[in-house]
């Protein structure tokens, strides 16, 4: 937050990344995991971690940037990265290949919600009325964007739905723990690349004690693993990252609203999808609610 209460303009700059960037993402897992598609989902989320580790922290060794950590910067990164990846991201991977990416997006719009109540409950404080009310206007444009799709009967079991609700608290944790006591020293671009590298050594525990089978990607899912590696992890995360450094917690979260709107666009966009009155309606909701949570925010 720069002086006088104004938002950050690279904050800013780095939120419209993630609300276009992660508005995809959804999608390109669906097609990974998907029937037939040869990704497991976990094999799928740590191969993309794993590259994104790689090219994030390389960049910082070319560039001879603090790559040393000290011991509670390391707990953080790793605790963090841990909580974001495999409880946030792993969960929705695995669940979206039962459930579809509509009912995926839905879902974790949660996150605003779930976030504004942590952090009344660090704060001990009460959300103000006008905060609560943008939360659940925006919450309700994202359930009248996904109306169609869920009208028309979505594939998900019990435990993919318990996933996908529990998947925004853990980003959620993950995401204040790390806002709460971030290094100050620290490249926003490092933190990013660790908190890949612990998330990729935590699904690789998992595929060992899951014994998931060896993947068998289709071309699209080749594909779809490339665009999640270097736009999804690389550039959308770090830009998160610096979000959480720049701008306050409840502005940046609006990306869980924003990011369906932009699903949907896209699709209208590049796949000559149908926009309908729900879209709009719903589109107005959100812009709505986002908008609120703006003008909310504390100075």
């Amino acid at each position: 937050m720069s002086a006088g209460g104004k938002l950050d303009r690279a904050g800013l700059f780095h939120l419209l990344i993630v609300y276009v960037v992660w508005g995809s993402t959804y999608l390109a897992i669906r097609l990974a995991v998907r029937e037939g598609a040869g990704f497991p989902p976990f094999h799928l989320a740590g191969l993309r971690v794993g590259f994104a580790a790689a090219i994030l922290l390389g960049w910082a060794l070319m560039r001879r940037g603090r790559l040393r950590l000290d011991r509670p910067t390391l707990i953080l990164l790793a605790g963090s990265g841990l909580l974001m990846w495999i409880g946030g991201n792993g969960l929705v991977t695995w669940a979206e290949k039962r459930a579809d990416s509509g009912l995926a997006a839905l879902l974790v719009a949660s996150m605003p919600i779930w976030m504004e109540l942590l952090e009344c409950l660090v704060d001990r404080r009460r959300p103000t009325p006008k905060t609560a009310g943008s939360l659940m206007i925006g919450f309700s444009g994202v359930a009248l964007l996904s109306w169609p799709s869920l009208s028309a009967g979505v594939t998900a079991d019990f435990w993919s739905t318990i996933a996908l609700l529990a998947a925004p608290l853990w980003w959620g944790i993950g995401s204040l723990w790390y806002t709460r006591r971030r290094p100050k020293d620290l490249d926003y671009r490092v933190s990013a690349g660790y908190q890949n590298l612990f998330g990729g050594m935590g699904f690789l525990l998992l595929i060992l004690l899951l014994q998931e089978p060896r993947p068998a990607p289709t071309p699209t899912a080749w594909g779809a693993l490339a665009y999640l590696t270097l736009f999804g992890s690389v550039i959308a995360f770090t830009s998160y990252i610096r979000t959480l450094q720049l701008l306050p917690v409840n502005v940046v979260m609006t990306y869980a609203y924003v990011n369906p709107v932009i699903a949907v666009f896209l699709g209208w966009l590049i796949l000559s999808e149908p926009v309908t009155t729900w879209t709009l309606a719903g589109s107005v909701l959100v812009i709505a609610g986002v908008a609120g949570i703006f003008n909310n925010r504390e100075s």
